[in-house]
């Protein structure tokens, strides 16, 4: 690694104040899933002054740009996810979100200030090294996983990367500590939506009524039972229906209900059992009330599992210029899911969590808040680990 560690560790420090207020803007200004345009352009306008190319969109709202070194090598591709999500913050910080009920309640204001800040840093060392690096800032990530159309559009084949990165704010953990694992890391997660049908009435006559409301109830804990009955302890499967609307009045029994949730495991073996075990499950309910029903149900996000290469490099890096205590191993893979996973699901990568304090909030909460004080070391790992997977002392995992 040719640059000296003292000379990047000033050059963040020199930017960071800055970092901190593109993560404020961006948190204060919310976008949902593949409605990121004013993020985009937000970025887009950030990134203009480098010697990057910032190549068209490959969907609406993405920003891909490629930071070229001095002579051909190897590529590292750094990813930060840009969207919110559907909830009304209720912190009472400055920075607050100024759109009513949408909010940065999973991190992605930091990772996208995070990647902004090594783009500008790793641009004062193009000099320094070979090969190049790809920054790409990604739309919808939560939901409609559009890191996996966007692989398929091509933003990663030209060229191809030899490692893809990616942080992700965690809370539990010590702020600013970097944790991760060989193999798997995160779940797979599928998306269901289930509307059962009934016959409503008036609430004074339920017995004139097929009422799907109690079958949903039926329902909810037949699943529940399901993932904690029908499977070995050894193989996660958890089953959380997250959403019931049905009804509009306190006094009439709606016709219809619709549940809608998602499904998570480790095992590829085990998720493509469970469609046709939800549908016996929710089959013998309805039977049993005389309900019909529809299932809809999307395999949206495979298993994150990473590169061990990968991992072992940036544990390395991360004790060397960091401190033995900033690395943290993760011993079990966690039960969350991301698209993450279909960058690393044929390209050597890796996900990394960043510790956001023992005491942060939890994500997808409406008070949960990046911790700025992880924006330093998250942009110095991105630097400093992207160095040295460019490095020919490196070996291609």
């Amino acid at each position: 690694m040719n640059p000296d560690i003292t000379d990047i560790k000033k050059e963040v420090r020199d930017i960071l104040p800055d970092i901190i207020s593109v993560r404020h803007h961006l948190h204060a200004h919310p976008e949902l899933s593949l409605k990121e345009f004013n993020t985009s352009a937000y970025v887009r306008e950030r990134l203009a002054g480098l010697y990057a190319t910032v190549l068209p969109p490959f969907l609406a709202t993405d920003v891909v740009a490629v930071l070229s070194g001095t002579r051909a090598g190897k590529n590292v591709t750094l990813r930060a996810d840009m969207d919110a999500l559907p909830l009304q913050e209720e912190n009472d910080n400055p920075y607050c979100s100024s759109v009513r009920n949408v909010m940065h309640a999973c991190g992605h204001d930091g990772h996208t200030a995070m990647l902004l800040g090594a783009a500008i840093v790793l641009n004062k060392y193009r000099d320094s090294f070979s090969g190049s690096v790809r920054f790409v800032f990604q739309p919808g990530e939560e939901i409609v996983a559009a890191g996996k159309d966007l692989v398929k559009r091509g933003a990663l084949d030209d060229p191809k990367p030899d490692a893809v990165l990616a942080l992700h704010a965690w809370p539990g953990y010590p702020a600013s500590a970097v944790c991760s694992r060989p193999g798997t890391l995160m779940a797979a997660a599928d998306i269901f939506k289930l509307t059962i049908k009934g016959r409503g009435g008036h609430g004074s006559a339920p017995e004139k009524t097929n009422d799907p409301i109690l079958t949903a109830g039926r329902v909810v804990n037949r699943l529940r039972v399901m993932s904690s009955r029908k499977m070995n302890v050894r193989d996660p499967l958890v089953i959380s229906v997250c959403s019931i609307h049905g009804g509009t009045s306190a006094n009439v029994i709606p016709s219809e209900v619709t549940l809608n949730g998602s499904v998570r495991y480790l095992s590829m073996d085990i998720g493509r059992k469970v469609p046709s075990m939800m549908e016996h499950a929710v089959r013998g309910e309805c039977s049993y009330t005389g309900a019909d029903f529809d299932l809809e149900y999307i395999r949206a996000y495979i298993p994150t599992v990473n590169n061990s290469h990968i991992i072992s490099t940036c544990k390395k890096v991360t004790q060397d210029y960091f401190g033995k205590t900033s690395w943290i191993d993760i011993d079990k893979p966690v039960m969350g899911s991301e698209d993450f996973s279909f960058y690393i699901e044929k390209n050597p990568g890796a996900m990394f969590f960043l510790g956001m304090g023992e005491e942060s909030a939890p994500l997808h909460s409406n008070t949960f808040d990046f911790n700025d004080e992880a924006l330093k070391n998250g942009i110095l790992f991105f630097v400093l680990s992207t160095l040295e997977l460019l490095s020919d002392n490196n070996q291609k995992p």
